[in-house]
C-alpha cells in the first residue's frame, strides 16, 4: 500500500517553530495514527493530490474537524529540489503556513460520496455509447443502412426492426414494426433494411444488442439510486432544470460535482471556468 509522509509545523512554549516528520501506511490503523499525530498540533492540514490516495486521509481528518487543503501538484513543484517524500512534506508544510497554497474545490462529504455513483454511471454511459457505435458499424458491414433513413437506430421502432432481422424476418416483414411517425417512406426503409447478414453478423449484433440493453438497465438502476440519495435536494434540482440544456440526469450529475454552496467559487464566471463550460476563444 502507498505510504504517506506527514510534516507538522507548530510553535512550542518558547515560541519557536518546531517540525516533526512521520511516515504512515495506507491502512485504516495508519490513518488513525496519522490523525492522532496531526490533531493535537493543528487546526488545518494540506495534502498534495495524488490520484485517489488523498481521499481516505482527507475523510479521516474531516471527521475530526480538520480543514484540509487538497492542492494541485503543479502548483507546488516550481522550486527545483531533490524529489523525496520527506522534502515534499517539509516544502508543503512551509508553503501552507505561509499562505501560498490554494486548495482545490472539494464538495461536502454527503455529496462527495455520491460521486461514486455518478462517475460509475458516467463510465457505463461511455461504454454504452461505444457499443452503440460498434453495432452501427457491424450493421453497415452487413449492408443494413438504417441509419441513413432514421435519426436514431436505437429508437424503439428501429430496434424492433433490427431484432426482426436478427430473427430471420424479411425486410417486408419487419416493416410492421416501423413507427408511423418515421419520415422515411416504405420504399426507403426497404432499401435500408435489404442487407446481407451472415451468421457471424447476426451473432455479433445480437451480443452487442444484449450488452446495450443490459447497460441501459444498469444505468437506470444507478440513476434511480442517485435520485433517491439526492431527494433532499429536490428544490435545487428543480431550479437547475430551468437552465437550457439541463435535464434531470444532467442536473443530478452537475450537483454532485459542484456541490450546493456556490460561495466556494465566488462568481458565476469562476464556476463556469472550473466546470470547463466556458466558450473557447481561439482567434
Amino acid at each position: 500500500t502507498p505510504s504517506q509522509t506527514r510534516c507538522v509545523l507548530y510553535e512550542d512554549e518558547a515560541g519557536q517553530t518546531q517540525m516533526e516528520l512521520r511516515e504512515f501506511g495506507g491502512f485504516k490503523r495508519d490513518r488513525k495514527a496519522m490523525v492522532d499525530f496531526i490533531v493535537p498540533t493543528t487546526t488545518g492540514s494540506e495534502a498534495e493530490s495524488t490520484g485517489i490516495y488523498w481521499k481516505s486521509p482527507y475523510a479521516a481528518l474531516e471527521k475530526q474537524g480538520i480543514y484540509a487543503l487538497v492542492v494541485n501538484a503543479r502548483h507546488v513543484k516550481q522550486v527545483p529540489v531533490h524529489k523525496t517524500d520527506l522534502v515534499d512534506a517539509q516544502w508543503l508544510a512551509i508553503l501552507v503556513c505561509s499562505g501560498l497554497l490554494r486548495g482545490s474545490f472539494v464538495p461536502p462529504q454527503k455529496l462527495r460520496v455520491l460521486r461514486l455513483i455518478s462517475r460509475q454511471m458516467q463510465k457505463m454511459t461511455g461504454i454504452l455509447s461505444g457499443e452503440k457505435n460498434r453495432m452501427h458499424k457491424v450493421l453497415t458491414d452487413g449492408g443494413i443502412r438504417l441509419a441513413v433513413v432514421v435519426s436514431d437506430i436505437h429508437g424503439k421502432s428501429s430496434r424492433a426492426m433490427i431484432k426482426g432481422l436478427l430473427r430471420g424476418e424479411t425486410p417486408e416483414q419487419v416493416l410492421q414494426y416501423a413507427s408511423k411517425r418515421l419520415k422515411a417512406t416504405e420504399e426507403e426503409l426497404l432499401d435500408a433494411l435489404a442487407g446481407e447478414l451472415t451468421e457471424e453478423h447476426v451473432f455479433v449484433i445480437s451480443e452487442i444488442l444484449s450488452h446495450i440493453e443490459d447497460l441501459e438497465r444498469r444505468i437506470d438502476v444507478f440513476f434511480r439510486q442517485l435520485l433517491n440519495k439526492l431527494d433532499p435536494y429536490k428544490p435545487i434540482l428543480r431550479a437547475m432544470r430551468t437552465i437550457p440544456g439541463i435535464d434531470k440526469m444532467g442536473a443530478a450529475m452537475l450537483l454532485v460535482e459542484i456541490g450546493d454552496d456556490m460561495t466556494a467559487f465566488g462568481t458565476a464566471e469562476k464556476l463556469a471556468s472550473w466546470a470547463g463550460v466556458c466558450p473557447g476563444n481561439q482567434s
